[in-house]
């Protein structure tokens, strides 16, 4: 089984809930290939018009800017990697509402008709990853499960929409550790439950069918 965690956060663990989330994973999982993707590591020019500029240039046979050509390579490793995987780990904060913006763009690199999901002749989108599993370990200082505050969580709920609802692939385990930082005196008991979830994803891995 091949496992991608795509790691979104560059805080150390000592400072940042969904770093330590990452590195419980990685301290409890076993019997799998797995790979690590650190978005803010890695090369990843901002998708945008010099990807476009890029994409004509190769079709023309034209001579590439070093931007245009880093845009590509990066573009195509986030691809390779998500095409290796059986499994994707997002392991990412609630950074203002939403996630990271490295995490942003390596989701713009991947959401590519044709690669995740594609269009029928009527214009219907279909999922084109729904062999794939995934799994998200999200971590936000506020408290956000709540019916007021639900409307305003735009990062767990967006990496589900994308990788679950547009690419297709099954959200298998969601680990969600929040109201750390809202409620200082309860933050110890609250980020230990949950490291402990993420340990038993982690540790129950093996047992997820690979189709």
């Amino acid at each position: 089984m091949n496992i991608l965690v795509v790691k979104a956060n560059n805080r150390p663990a000592n400072e940042a809930v969904s770093s330590k989330m990452y590195e419980t994973f990685m301290e409890n999982i076993e019997g799998a290939n797995v790979t690590t993707f650190d978005v803010f590591k890695e090369d990843m020019p901002y998708f945008g018009q010099d990807l476009f500029n890029a994409f004509g240039k190769v079709q023309n046979g034209e001579e590439l800017t070093d931007l245009e050509a880093r845009l590509l390579a990066a573009k195509q490793k986030a691809m390779d990697a998500l095409t290796a995987a059986d499994v994707v780990v997002f392991a990412f904060p609630l950074w203002n509402l939403t996630i990271p913006a490295p995490l942003q763009t390596f989701i713009d690199y991947v959401y590519q008709a044709g690669f995740t999901f594609k269009y029928t002749e009527d214009g219907q989108a279909v999922q084109l990853m729904t062999h794939k599993k995934a799994i998200i370990l999200n971590a936000r200082g506020g408290v956000y499960s709540t019916p007021e505050a639900a409307p305003m969580e735009m990062s767990a709920n967006y990496i589900k929409n994308v990788a679950g609802g547009v690419f297709g692939m099954q959200i298998t385990d969601e680990v969600i550790i929040e109201g750390h930082n809202a409620m200082p005196d309860k933050a110890e008991e609250i980020i230990a439950a949950g490291l402990e979830k993420v340990k038993e994803v982690a540790q129950s891995l093996s047992t997820i069918s690979i189709i």
